[in-house]
């Protein structure tokens, strides 16, 4: 189980960081991601992090703005949001695959399908 937080309402330029917070023991060898869904929009890839941390992954609009980490010991993983942009208006939501493939890489991480766990999303609104 998933638990989303730290969304908010914040100005253009803001910073924000969510969590997601894991429940059993498993956390530690699933890949993590977090995806968006905006208002009449499909929900897309955000970003993705491997089972130690070592590897992550972005979507081209949120490098260099966002990042991603985890932390095994407390079983969350985060996303640290700068720069925002109304553009970045959506439900954050975070997912485990914990049955990746290994090496899992870009393509493999970005895909939906490969997560089976899913958070209840977090709403992030960015004012301009």
């Amino acid at each position: 189980q998933l638990q989303a937080s730290g969304g908010g309402l914040v100005q253009a330029g803001d910073s924000l960081r969510l969590s997601c917070l894991a429940s059993g023991s498993s956390f530690s060898r699933a890949l993590m991601g977090w995806f968006r869904q905006a208002p009449e929009k499909d929900r897309e890839f955000v970003a993705a992090i491997s089972r130690t941390g070592g590897s992550t992954y972005y979507k081209d609009s949120v490098k260099g703005r966002f990042t991603i980490s985890r932390d095994n010991a407390k079983k969350t993983v985060y996303l640290q949001m700068d720069s925002l942009k109304p553009d970045d208006t959506a439900v954050y939501y975070c997912a485990a695959d914990r049955n990746a493939i290994l090496p899992a890489g870009p393509n493999y991480s970005s895909n939906e399908e490969h997560y089976e766990s899913w958070g209840q999303g977090t709403l992030v609104t960015v004012s301009s």
